[in-house]
């Protein structure tokens, strides 16, 4: 089981991709040790990027975070690869919507390396996503953004994203949150 951060984003290297280079979507395997170190890795790194909390995972998440994620019963996880590197991953919820007594998908963290983005590794994990939900006959796929993030903003667009409740941009969700000690 990986438990050191610092491994974790020390590890995490320029890759070099051809631009050609094949992107591979699988599920993510908790019990096998280079999709654990994928995991820890890949989200460590967004979660030091700015445009996530600007700080590194503590130890204590880094031991937690791949056990957590597999006993907790409505988690989906994907790692993208390309030329064997895992260079993305996205961690999704099944929740259920009560209007549409439906499942929903929600992506709760989508993560590519920073230095294969704009490549179409967000893209390719974000189709994967909705053919999934598809298949579960959910009637939406949901996610939070950060304002700042334009990149993300204008490939969620792109792709069909707007605004809750209907894509309108009229009357937007707030995401809020309270913490618990």
């Amino acid at each position: 089981m990986v438990s050191h951060c610092s491994h974790a984003i020390a590890r995490l290297l320029p890759v070099k991709l051809r631009m050609s280079a094949t992107i591979v979507i699988t599920d993510a395997d908790y019990e096998n040790a280079a999709h654990q170190q994928a995991i820890v890795t890949l989200l460590n790194s967004y979660a030091h990027d700015p445009k996530g909390k600007d700080k590194q995972l503590s130890e204590q998440v880094c031991r937690e975070l791949v056990p957590g994620l597999r006993d907790h019963p409505s988690t989906l996880a994907y790692l993208a690869f390309a030329e064997a590197e895992p260079v993305g991953l996205a961690v999704c919820l099944i929740g259920y919507s009560t209007f549409n007594a439906r499942p929903v998908l929600n992506i709760h963290d989508l993560v590519v390396s920073p230095s294969c983005r704009g490549r179409g590794i967000g893209r390719a994990l974000m189709e994967h996503i909705e053919n999934a939900a598809r298949e579960m006959h959910c009637c939406k796929v949901t996610l939070e953004v950060n304002a700042a993030n334009r990149g993300a903003k204008k490939l969620y667009r792109e792709i069909g994203f707007g605004l809750a409740p209907d894509g309108s941009e009229k009357e937007p969700v707030f995401f809020m949150e309270k913490y618990l000690s």
